[in-house]
């Protein structure tokens, strides 16, 4: 059992980004993918868990993040920023390909560790969102939902519907574990990086090694 480790996400920086797999670098470490439908607050989320304003683009416009975006934490541990999805705006031809690029790196990126879905806390668990948890559960990984946008909910709203996802998702059968988020009112930021502590102290202990 490897001993959990304390990463400092403020010192998380860019790396890269790719229009696809083939485009990335090296397949090594670990990776945490972030995904969400656009207007998510994918961006956001990621903005506070590493405290700094402009680190992913946040857009007016859904949809803005149409690359593979590559944050690195630490050598050997990356956050990646994965495209919007369920956006109207775009051409289909547009869609069917970042839909690719998607699955396929769920599927064939071997140093992804885990997975973040963001869903809007008072519109979880729509067509698409749903079929990225299947995605990542048939390629074994495990996943952390997170309810963005929590601060727009009542506390007893909030729990309702934090119950209500923890029961819809049970037929998946997946590793995955369900919690609130606000970027605006810092709920669930110490959930998501004690998570991410878990996901990549096993390439931490690598480095050590």
């Amino acid at each position: 059992m490897t001993d959990t480790i304390q990463l400092n996400y403020h010192k998380t920086h860019f790396l890269t980004s790719a229009p696809d797999i083939r485009h990335l670098p090296e397949d090594s470490g670990i990776e945490i993918a972030f995904a969400g439908r656009s207007n998510a607050g994918k961006s956001t989320a990621l903005n506070a868990l590493t405290n700094q304003k402009n680190l992913a683009r946040t857009s007016k416009t859904p949809g803005r993040t149409q690359l593979i975006n590559l944050f690195e934490v630490e050598p050997q541990c990356k956050l990646v920023d994965l495209p919007g999805y369920g956006y109207a705006a775009v051409p289909e031809q547009m869609k069917i390909q970042w839909q690719k690029a998607l699955g396929e790196y769920l599927q064939k990126r071997e140093c992804l560790g885990g997975v973040v879905i963001l869903m809007d806390i008072r519109h979880p668990l729509k067509d698409l969102d749903q079929q990225m948890i299947e995605w990542a559960v048939s390629a074994d990984l495990p996943v952390l939902l997170l309810l963005t946008k929590a601060d727009k909910l009542s506390q007893s709203e909030r729990s309702k519907t934090v119950k209500m996802v923890r029961e819809a998702i049970l037929p998946f059968q997946g590793d995955i574990q369900v919690e609130a988020y606000s970027a605006l009112k810092k709920i669930g930021i110490d959930k998501l990086s004690a998570k991410l502590n878990a996901w990549f102290s096993p390439a931490t202990s690598l480095q050590g090694a």
